[in-house]
């Protein structure tokens, strides 16, 4: 599973909000609420998110392991 917790841990550490990405930057509230829910976000959107917050694609997901996950 994807988890976006390191999103939140480093949009905490940066002069950037919710409010600024939605407003400044532009990104959809839909997209927050996505991240949110770790709901899957397009690599554009990743893109964006390491410009804004000048940061690496680490420091937004992580991936863990769950057995939930769907069988290959």
């Amino acid at each position: 599973m994807i988890s976006y917790n390191p999103f939140w841990v480093t949009l905490k550490h940066s002069v950037e909000t919710t409010y600024s990405l939605i407003n400044k930057h532009k990104l959809s509230s839909s997209t927050i609420n996505r991240l949110r829910k770790n709901k899957p976000i397009s690599t554009v959107t990743l893109n964006d998110l390491c410009r804004i917050l000048h940061c690496r694609v680490e420091d937004i997901i992580i991936y863990i392991e769950d057995t939930d996950d769907q069988t290959l």
